[in-house]
């Protein structure tokens, strides 16, 4: 319904606020601030309760997001009890970080003004229909998240509080010149190094791989052998889309339109626009306020402008009272049954008493019903019945197609022909690699049932959507198995042999690390060994010409001073290296820096300082965080 008061004046938001109550309605929930409750709470903040229903309503809006990003795999993924109860140890840390912040923000006396929280409001693009504000959009949203209009206003004021304190500590950080200068130096930074690897490969010749050891790592690790249990799968499927009906005619559609032309009734509409006194403080005094403005536009003052002055509806009340158009069964009963007694336009109300207050109402345009014709309608009623139709012989097909594969459980042709459907089949598959549609959870669980692996009996229909059905029996069943011993050995071997080449190369990389130590250069062992010292003068923390585990060494070294400093790197693929940091180059920083790369070291910055700044507020405070596990499973 309408708002008890909407207040405020005017002036723009800053668009970090605006942004950080969009995220909070993204990741927390807007119905996080909905009253207390007499659960156990999830957490307690300085004496604080946060409530279970709280916690409730942001996990199952973290829930959504995450089944949002990661879509049909969300499922596997939340099948991870581990990673489930950390979703929702985030979700108690997120609303004791936003406590901690509300009860700052009270102590630091931080507000927000009442034409603040108009604005944003009329701004977010949940209340908007195309890009104007919508009222009754507005009002529609808020309802479906439990709200009345002023406690979503005061949730809002509390939320867009809190961000102010964001602004405040983090919005105010910058980085001095200095600081950039040095920044950037470090992240342009090279490096000159000379490097030499030793290959695995290289080692191959001098590594045997014995029948016994490739027999003893068989035993130890027979789990990694495993082959997957695989089914050949016969089936019959039946969907509605598919089945082939007699065309409807003409006749038909026309007789379906008298039967249905109440559904192509479009209501009367009308466009009012009131003037709203609110009574939550004194009954007497606005009924009496509102019968003075009453008596006012008896005598000929102008409705809009009393609306602009007078009235407690203040987003409405900016626009001359305008609600904009409404339909039946939307408004407060009493106020909608006065709107539409009016019966010209221009023609108002008495006051009229409603749950919000007291109201005086005007019609300011009208639109009586209105019925569809029937040619605008036609193609819609005729796919409607051609629906019904294939709905209809789905249902008696699904009927008699269930009861013959129960009765005769051995076979699917008689259940097929009497859907009309063929038979179709699979070869041996894996279970993760069935084609649709027996890749659905239902079709496994049957599949791999006692009794369709054992009995090979028909399954029950099994439902996969609306108006589609399968029923699926097994051909052929291997059971998990572990590989024969010489089905693997080359894989084992091979793996063997990896093994040990790179434990070799490892070690003769080690060895000739200690000769440079003991003062030989890094050329003399290469030379002496036939390997290639490989130089790169400019060695950036992006290169990507050198392997990732050189690049993290290097840039992790000491700067050298008067000879180069050597470390031994083992590398990711096997191989080991062996790298000299000859010297180090700091890039020359230009006195007029990027903004984008300035904007980039400050909010790094100032997001490190922040969650400094967090868990500072956490130190100080008296968190109870009871046990939780049960919650919103």
């Amino acid at each position: 319904m309408l708002e008890k008061i909407r207040e405020g004046s005017q002036g723009p938001i800053a668009k970090v606020i605006l942004g950080a109550v969009i995220l909070s309605f993204a990741l927390a929930g807007i119905g996080s601030y909905l009253g207390q409750t007499t659960e156990q709470p999830v957490a307690e903040v300085n004496g604080i309760k946060i409530s279970q229903t709280e916690f409730n309503r942001a996990f199952q809006n973290e829930r959504g997001r995450l089944e949002q990003q990661f879509g049909e795999y969300f499922t596997q993924i939340a099948a991870d009890p581990n990673y489930m109860a950390q979703i929702r140890q985030g979700v108690i840390d997120r609303l004791v970080q936003q406590e901690l912040q509300t009860q700052l923000a009270a102590e630091l006396g931080l507000r927000v003004s009442d034409e603040s929280v108009r604005q944003t409001i009329l701004e977010l693009p949940y209340f908007k229909i195309g890009e104007s504000f919508n009222n009754d959009r507005y009002l529609q949203v808020i309802r479906q998240m439990n709200f009345q209009p002023d406690s979503f206003r005061e949730y809002l004021r509390k939320d867009m509080t809190r961000s102010q304190l964001v602004s405040a500590v983090a919005g105010s950080d910058f980085a001095l010149k200095n600081e950039l200068d040095s920044a950037i130096a470090l992240q342009q930074q090279t490096r000159s190094i000379d490097y030499l690897v030793v290959n695995k490969e290289a080692m191959q010749d001098s590594v045997v791989v014995s029948e016994q050891e490739i027999a003893d790592y068989y035993e130890l690790n027979s789990g990694q052998f495993l082959s997957p249990e695989r089914l050949s799968v016969n089936y019959i499927e039946l969907k509605a889309q598919d089945i082939t009906v007699a065309s409807v005619t003409e006749d038909d559609v026309k007789a379906y339109y008298e039967q249905s032309k109440a559904q192509y009734v479009e209501p009367e509409k009308r466009r009012v626009s009131h003037i709203l006194i609110d009574n939550s403080e004194d009954d007497d005094a606005a009924k009496a306020k509102a019968e003075s403005l009453l008596a006012q536009l008896n005598q000929g003052a102008d409705f809009a402008e009393l609306a602009e002055s007078s009235s407690d509806d203040i987003v409405s009340g900016e626009m001359g009272g305008d609600l904009e158009w409404i339909e039946r069964d939307v408004m407060d009963p009493v106020f909608e049954d006065a709107a539409f007694a009016l019966e010209n336009k221009g023609d108002y109300s008495d006051v009229i008493a409603s749950e919000f207050g007291y109201h005086i109402i005007k019609l300011t345009d009208l639109q009586a019903q209105q019925v569809k014709a029937y040619d605008d309608v036609k193609a819609d009623l005729r796919a409607e019945l051609e629906k019904a139709e294939k709905v209809d012989a789905f249902y008696e097909k699904q009927t008699e197609m269930a009861a013959l594969a129960f009765e005769i459980s051995d076979r699917l042709v008689d259940a097929a022909e009497a859907a009309g459907v063929e038979i179709k089949s699979t070869p041996l598959v894996a279970l993760n690699e069935l084609p649709e549609p027996l890749n659905s959870p239902a079709v496994i669980t049957a599949l791999t049932s006692v009794d369709l692996l054992e009995d090979k009996v028909n399954s029950e229909l099994i439902e996969l959507g609306n108006e589609h059905v399968i029923v699926v029996r097994v051909n052929e069943h291997e059971p998990a198995a572990t590989k024969a011993l010489s089905d693997v050995s080359e894989q084992i071997k091979a793996s063997l042999v990896n093994e040990k080449t790179s434990a070799l190369a490892k070690e003769k990389a080690r060895t000739l690390f200690a000769e440079v130590q003991a003062g030989k250069s890094l050329n003399d062992v290469a030379a002496e060994q036939n390997l290639t010292v490989r130089q790169e003068a400019q060695l950036t923390r992006q290169s990507y010409t050198v392997s990732p585990a050189i690049v993290t060494q290097t840039f992790k070294m000491a700067h050298p001073t008067d000879s180069a400093i050597v470390e031994l790197v083992n590398l990711n693929n096997g191989d080991a290296a062996i790298v000299a940091l000859k010297s180090v180059t700091n890039a020359e920083v230009a006195d007029d820096i990027d903004p984008q790369i300035q904007q980039n070291i400050t909010m790094a910055q100032a997001n490190k300082n922040y969650m400094v700044f967090i868990e500072s507020l956490k130190a100080q405070a008296k968190i109870n965080l009871p046990n939780v596990a049960q919650a919103a499973e």
